[in-house]
């Protein structure tokens, strides 16, 4: 398995731990993020990690801002990608089973490493299930393409 990790300078201590951690498990780690403490735009991480996952360089991605939140905006402005931002372990696991989330998202002013070690674990771990859950990934990706989707359109009041 190969995964894209970025950061802004906020979190270059847990994306060390975090790329550590991976490595340890026998991934592929491609680090895009900074390693500066210096003020670094997270847009820029969360692009090229973003960007990297949807050309299909690697399976999938992690990013770490202080709250998760801009990254992973930025990130789900490419066309394929599903980041979600995640502060505990269910959420990353749901994610992973009933959104097929491409990207996992935290961050290092909200949480510390051992539950960001956690979090990415269960995200690992967790598998799509398909079914009724790859219908509703279907609409998003169809909202993703055109704007739009029609199910809501013939619904709406």
């Amino acid at each position: 398995m190969k995964l894209a990790i970025g950061n802004d300078h906020v979190a270059v201590d847990m994306k060390l731990e975090i790329k550590a951690f991976l490595e340890e498990k026998g991934i592929e780690v491609i680090d895009v993020g900074t390693g500066e403490r210096t003020s670094f735009p997270y847009p820029v991480s969360g692009y090229r990690v973003a960007r990297l996952v949807a050309d299909g360089e690697v399976d999938g991605g992690v990013l770490i801002c202080g709250t998760g939140v801009g990254i992973s905006l930025a990130a789900n402005k490419v066309p394929g990608i599903r980041a979600c931002v995640c502060s505990e372990p269910y959420t990353a696991k749901l994610s992973k089973q009933h959104n097929n989330t491409n990207i996992i998202a935290f961050g290092a002013r909200v949480i510390g490493v051992e539950l960001a070690k956690m979090i990415v674990e269960e995200w690992l771990n967790a598998e799509f299930l398909g079914g009724r859950h790859g219908t509703r990934v279907d609409m998003i990706t169809e909202i993703e393409q055109t704007g739009k989707l029609a199910e809501a359109e013939k619904t709406a009041p």
